[in-house]
Parts: structure tokens; C-alpha cells; sequence
């Protein structure tokens, strides 16, 4: 399996930021709708394989078994198409630093794909989750509404750290990615980083997009809890992908070329 070096990596990663923030807005708005589903169909599959598995019995592995099979939604983002706001944290910002595009075109492509990837994320969460009784229903229900409260009950400090964790194995995952050159090298780059931070309990702003509407569409917590949630993980996310990755690399290996 072949794989672009580090140098290599981060320009394309500059290039794939310089194509996301210059994507018409119907393009952006579809890519965006179609990414917020992909990373909830990866966590509605998380919790329809772990959601009958006593802790008691299974401990830890419930944990790791979950972040084996989340990353499919990621796959589906990277290889079939679709635009991930935690990505573009890392791959838009490594364009700004790089001087290809200004301030504003992060703003607008961060605002379009976040509202976006909302509403694909709602989508799966009320008729898959909700109207199909596939998170709201028995021991899915339980495991549903024990994340989303793991997530809405951390302080905004823990949240915001936990979504610096988050976003730099996030766009780790998009990196190694963009530096292999075949499907196969492809997934497999996704695939460990993901599996990471899922099992690890990272928080991650799209997938918040999902679980915690997912519970509050069966009658727990409410949306002022998931907007203090979603301002202190999206932040989180916004370093972990543009500072601990985008940047770090563009200095590593693009700043010379500015």
C-alpha cells in the first residue's frame, strides 16, 4: 500500500481545504446534510452492537468493541463524499494558514457545513433513532440516554478539553487518509485513530449532533443542556483539528513555503 510522505500530506491537506471553502454552497449544503448522517448511522450502529452488553460482563470492552465499529461512518465521509465540519477544522484552517484562502472563507464554510451537519445527524437521530425505536426502546434506550448524559453532565472545561482529544484523532484519521494512496490504506488510516478516541469516551461535536437529540427526542435533558454542550465541544473540536493538527503541520512543513 503506497502513502504520500508527511510533506506530501500536509499539502494535499492544503489543497483539500482550498477545494472545501471554494464548493458552491448547494454543494457544501448537500456534502454537509450527507456527512452529519454518515457519523450518526456510525454511532447508531456503535449503539445497536454494544447496547445489550451487560457492563458487569463486559467492562471496558463494551467501549472498544463500540469504536470498532463507529469509524464506518468516517469512511463513508472520506470515500464516498461528504463534508465533516471536525475535518475541515483541520483541512479549511491548514489553507488559511497556508494563505490560500482568507478568514471568511472559514467562517462561511464552518457556519454552512455545521447547520448542515445538524440536520443530517437530526435526521438519523429522529427517524432511525426515534420513529424506527432504534435508540428508543429497551437496553438501547438505556445505552442511548447513559452517553448523552455522560456528555451534557461534564463541566464546559472537561467538555471543551475532551473535544480537543476528539478532533486531534479526528483529523488524524482525515490526515493519515489523505496520505494513503488506495482505498484499502485508506480505511485503514481512518479506521485506528477513530476507534480511539470512540473507545477512549472523547467528545465529538458532530456525533454530540446525534446522541444527545437522540435522547432528548425520547424525553431526557433538554436543548439548553445540548447548546451548552455543543458551544464548549465545538470549541474544543475548533483546537484539537486546526491548532494540534492543521497548524502544527503547516508550520512542520508548509511555512518555509509561504
Amino acid at each position: 500500500m503506497a502513502f504520500n510522505p508527511p510533506k506530501e500530506t500536509a499539502r494535499l491537506a492544503m489543497e483539500h481545504g482550498e477545494k472545501k471553502a471554494g464548493l458552491p454552497l448547494t454543494t457544501q449544503a448537500v456534502l454537509g446534510f450527507l456527512a452529519g448522517a454518515f457519523i450518526s448511522l456510525g454511532f447508531l450502529l456503535d449503539i445497536r452492537v454494544t447496547g445489550d452488553m451487560p457492563e458487569e460482563v463486559w467492562g471496558s470492552m463494551t467501549a472498544l468493541i463500540g469504536g470498532l465499529v463507529f469509524p464506518v461512518g468516517l469512511v463513508f465521509v472520506l470515500l464516498a463524499g461528504g463534508e465533516l465540519l471536525t475535518g475541515n477544522m483541520m483541512a479549511v484552517a491548514t489553507a488559511r494558514f497556508a494563505g490560500k484562502i482568507k478568514t471568511m472563507d472559514i467562517i462561511r464554510n464552518w457556519s454552512i457545513i455545521t447547520i448542515t451537519n445538524f440536520i443530517g445527524a437530526i435526521f438519523v437521530a429522529y427517524f432511525f433513532g426515534h420513529i424506527l425505536g432504534l435508540t428508543g426502546t429497551g437496553p438501547y434506550l438505556e445505552t442511548t440516554v447513559s452517553i448523552a448524559g455522560h456528555k451534557v453532565e461534564d463541566s464546559f472545561f472537561h467538555a471543551f478539553v475532551s473535544g480537543i482529544g476528539a478532533n486531534w484523532l479526528v483529523c488524524l484519521a482525515v490526515w493519515l487518509c489523505y496520505a494513503a494512496d488506495d482505498v484499502a490504506g485508506k480505511i485503514l488510516g481512518i479506521w485506528f485513530p477513530i476507534m480511539a478516541f470512540v473507545a477512549i469516551g472523547f467528545q465529538h461535536v458532530v456525533a454530540n449532533m446525534f446522541v444527545i437529540p437522540a435522547a432528548i427526542f425520547e424525553g431526557y435533558f433538554t436543548w439548553g443542556e445540548y447548546l451548552a454542550n455543543f458551544v464548549a465541544v465545538f470549541l474544543g473540536n475548533a483546537v484539537g483539528g486546526a491548532i494540534f493538527v492543521g497548524a502544527m503541520y503547516w508550520y512542520a512543513y508548509l511555512r518555509q513555503d509561504v
